[in-house]
């Protein structure tokens, strides 16, 4: 893709960038070509405003490991070691890699990630598809991904988490924000968010579901511990804890709002250690194992 002057003037790029460019590449330039230049003159942020605007290509990297101050790249890398970024990790398509991902600023990916080793990012993380890790994933900003987020250790986050899929964690899952979930959560450990979680097809958890403010699901919610919240609980369906269930004071438990009273007893049920304080609708069947 040749870009000349006129074809970026049409773009409306910024007084700064647009003397930049005329500067350097008057007669115009190729596509990456030109985003190496500007991320080679320290112009991340204007690399990727020309990547936003101009979209991805099929183009391949494929090298051994990538160990650079920012990677603008509008195609697909593949990786076989690990990718060291010290500040932004951008992609027009997806990133594989045979070890970790590590940028210090920030990782945005117009397609996949998938990697044997962690992801780790010391800002944002926006990915148009699926994230797969086989170890951890760790970020320090706000975190999207417009597919399913799987990883199989530790999931830590510092703000906001959207997974628009189905969200998979192999342990434990910190998040310093709201969790949203387009479909299901299913944690090894204990998810435990500083506010709300929503999912809509369900919530489930190896040991606890903690969260500062509500916990919505329009299918069912589980945990083999304890389900705690200083909000209100609402689920489609049960509501089963293998110890206790807490709401915060002047909220309530609400079981089987998407289920007909007369089909609570199977499939709308609260179980716990205790009966919890302020069930307004669902089916108590006692602590777990009890019979019904």
């Amino acid at each position: 893709m040749d870009l000349t002057k006129e074809f970026i003037k049409s773009k409306r790029p910024c007084t700064d960038g647009f003397r930049w460019f005329l500067r350097h590449h008057h007669e115009g330039s190729d596509y990456q070509p030109l985003l190496d230049s500007l991320v080679a003159a320290g112009r991340v942020n204007d690399a990727i405003w020309l990547l936003n605007q101009f979209g991805p290509t099929d183009a391949v990297l494929a090298v051994d490991s990538i160990d650079a101050d920012a990677i603008v790249f509008a195609g697909t890398l593949e990786v076989k070691g690990n990718i060291e970024v010290d500040t932004a990790l951008c992609t027009g398509r997806g990133i594989r890699a045979g070890g970790g991902i590590h940028a210090g600023q920030s990782i945005a990916c117009g397609d996949d990630i998938r990697v044997a080793g962690s992801v780790r990012s010391g800002g944002s993380m926006d990915v148009t598809g699926d994230v797969r890790a086989a170890w951890g994933i760790e970020v320090q900003g706000i975190l999207k991904t417009g597919g399913d987020l799987r990883c199989e250790w530790d999931l830590i986050c510092e703000a906001d988490l959207t997974v628009t899929g189905a969200m998979h964690v192999g342990q434990d899952a910190i998040v310093k924000g709201s969790v949203q979930c387009g479909k299901g959560i299913r944690i090894g450990g204990s998810i435990n968010s500083l506010g709300g979680i929503r999912a809509e097809q369900g919530i489930e958890a190896g040991e606890d579901i903690r969260s500062i403010s509500h916990l919505e699901t329009k299918w069912g919610i589980r945990a083999g511990r304890n389900i705690l919240t200083d909000g209100a609980i609402k689920a489609g369906e049960s509501v089963l804890a293998g110890e206790e269930i807490q709401v915060g004071d002047g909220y309530g438990i609400y079981a089987g709002l998407m289920v007909h009273i007369e089909d609570w007893k199977t499939s709308a049920q609260v179980k716990a250690a205790n009966k919890p304080n302020r069930l307004m609708s669902g089916w108590w069947a006692g602590k777990p194992g009890d019979r019904l």
